[in-house]
């Protein structure tokens, strides 16, 4: 008997979408404004998960230029039928909070193969955000969404909607029925299950903050009527604080080969320290209040519970509606990591992630590696012009919502140490390279070197708190001798410091120490819902594109 442990998949990888295929397991999840959309794990026994690629991998299937923070792709639902794979996801252009309207885009693509080709897009309709694709065992397949309703005095999630949708034209068909609505809370995220003779509806309700929480209705026929599971919540955290899981909601049914069935959802774990939840913050929950001054660094994790069938409802295997940190695994075997790679050693998809430090070695991205808004293209990005090194060239702002020449990996340990090696001669203060640890264009810590008119080549940190930009005072370090910069940051928890060495050997500190726990959902005055991200970025605000290169990128592993 082995057992998983939770969260399966750390760090920002929220909304997961599981389906099984023979002996396989397959989890997709959320990305917003990052480049590739959707990363696709792999695991033969729910334990042991590798990320084998993204589905989305081209502009044509995702154009997230201009997109707000923490819009683009929400919520992607996979299934597979018909000897193929589906996926049905969002591209959101606005989150929402402070206008009535989103501006969605529902799409579909689909695989032979779950490492690609996917693809290209069928646009579906606008309605909503959070879909999935139910298909049913006659044949026919149907679009379930919530409904978005934008007019003043209107409840803006105005219940749950489904539609059929013809494979054959590539189109929805016939009328659109609402089967459910609630008042009271907010529900969304739709997914359809049949069992024996019920379609089960199960639903994500209170928001994805403190106050998150996985519900079904159930009926003996798909467009209803539905009546709601007498049990409140399936799944929930926001009854107890004292919790590691925290968050809980928003999940997707799987049925192993062996019969049981686990429900993977999302979770935060918050760091118990820091200011408290910003004064700006929409969320007013008796949750949200028992949580002021805990923050999630890690962002929305995936996590899986066991699941039983009781009296015709959904209830966790132990625990009641709580989740659970550790849970048995009793019938499926465990295999090793890697093994889905040996069997698909041709895949599209390249090699699988792997822990630890980057030396750009390959002339092909590691897949762990996301870009803002933009794909990863020769105008910005080169791993062959010198073998061995990354060469970004200069792009916009660490503000811009359109061509940022950054990349960036996920936090996935509330301590740990990130650097590089720099090479880069900037003749101009609009030019400027460096490590920056980054949630989105607001709130951001960036150690970069730069020119300055007086003292030449100089390092130092740019923070930005909730939208407002500034230099920390006496952070700014004259280093015209320095042929190459070592930058690097050590996070313990909510404590960033970033520090800085000529040769690898001695460091010095620079600037004073920052608050991590800022890169989380839950600080600032606006709606978000990424994750903290560590990793290389270079700018040129004059337009000519300055050379940045940088010879590896470390991130030990270590115990989450």
């Amino acid at each position: 008997m082995t057992a998983i442990q939770n969260p399966i998949l750390p760090g920002f990888f929220p909304d997961p979408s599981i389906c099984r295929v023979g002996d396989d397991y397959y989890i997709a999840n959320s990305t917003f404004e990052w480049f590739p959309g959707v990363p696709i794990h792999h695991s033969k026994d729910l334990v042991n998960w590798q990320l084998i690629g993204h589905a989305l991998t081209r502009k044509s299937q995702l154009d997230l230029a201009g997109i707000a923070d923490s819009a683009g792709v929400w919520a992607p639902s996979l299934s597979c039928a018909d000897g193929q794979f589906w996926l049905i996801y969002t591209n959101i252009r606005f989150t929402g909070m402070g206008r009535p309207f989103k501006d969605i885009g529902i799409f579909l693509t689909t695989a032979k193969d779950i490492t690609g080709p996917w693809s290209e897009p069928v646009v579906l309709n606008s309605i909503g955000f959070d879909p999935s694709l139910f298909h049913d065992d006659d044949g026919r397949k149907w679009l379930l969404n919530m409904r978005w309703d934008f007019r003043k005095g209107k409840h803006r999630f105005a219940g749950i909607v489904v539609q059929e949708y013809d494979a054959k034209s590539q189109k929805l068909v016939g009328p659109m029925t609402q089967i459910l609505e609630k008042t009271g809370i907010l529900t969304e995220g739709p997914n359809l299950y049949k069992h024996d003779g019920w379609y089960y509806l199960m639903l994500a309700e209170g928001g994805t903050g403190w106050n998150h929480g996985i519900s079904a209705a159930r009926s003996k026929n798909l467009l209803g009527p539905y009546e709601l599971d007498p049990q409140p919540s399936v799944l929930t955290s926001r009854d107890d604080a004292t919790l590691t899981l925290q968050k809980a909601g928003h999940g997707e049914l799987v049925q192993t080969a062996a019969g049981e069935w686990y429900l993977a959802h999302l979770a935060s774990r918050p760091l118990k320290t820091g200011a408290g939840v910003n004064a700006g913050s929409p969320d007013k929950t008796a949750a949200a209040q028992a949580h002021a001054g805990h923050r999630c660094v890690l962002g929305r994790e995936t996590c899986l519970q066991r699941v039983e069938w009781r009296n015709g409802w959904l209830r966790l295997a132990i625990g009641g509606t709580k989740p659970q940190d550790v849970l048995p695994l009793t019938r499926e075997r465990q295999h090793p990591a890697g093994e889905f790679q040996e069997h698909h050693r041709n895949s599209p998809a390249g090699m699988p992630a792997l822990p630890g430090r980057d030396d750009f070695d390959s002339p092909a991205l590691d897949l762990r590696w996301s870009s803002l808004r933009q794909p990863p293209q020769e105008s910005w990005l080169s791993l062959t012009e010198r073998p061995g090194w990354l060469r970004l060239r200069g792009g916009d702002s660490p503000f811009s919502l359109f061509k940022q020449s950054l990349l960036a990996r996920r936090v996935q340990h509330f301590q740990f140490t990130a650097g590089t090696r720099l090479e880069f001669s900037p003749t101009h203060y609009t030019q400027m390279a460096g490590l920056i640890c980054y949630y989105d264009t607001r709130q951001h810590f960036y150690l970069r070197v730069t020119h300055d008119e007086k003292l030449g080549k100089v390092l130092g940190i740019i923070q930005t708190d909730d939208g407002a930009c500034d230099e920390p005072a006496d952070s700014q370090i004259a280093i015209n001798d320095w042929k190459q910069v070592f930058l690097r940051a050590t996070v313990d928890g909510e404590r960033l410091q970033f520090s800085a060495s000529p040769d690898g050997q001695a460091w010095q500190n620079v600037g004073p120490v920052l608050d991590f726990s800022k890169l989380s959902d839950d600080y600032g005055g606006t709606l978000r819902f990424t994750g903290a991200m560590v990793g290389l970025c270079a700018q040129d605000l004059n337009g000519t594109h300055t050379v940045a290169d940088f010879d590896y990128f470390d991130y030990p592993t270590a115990k989450s």
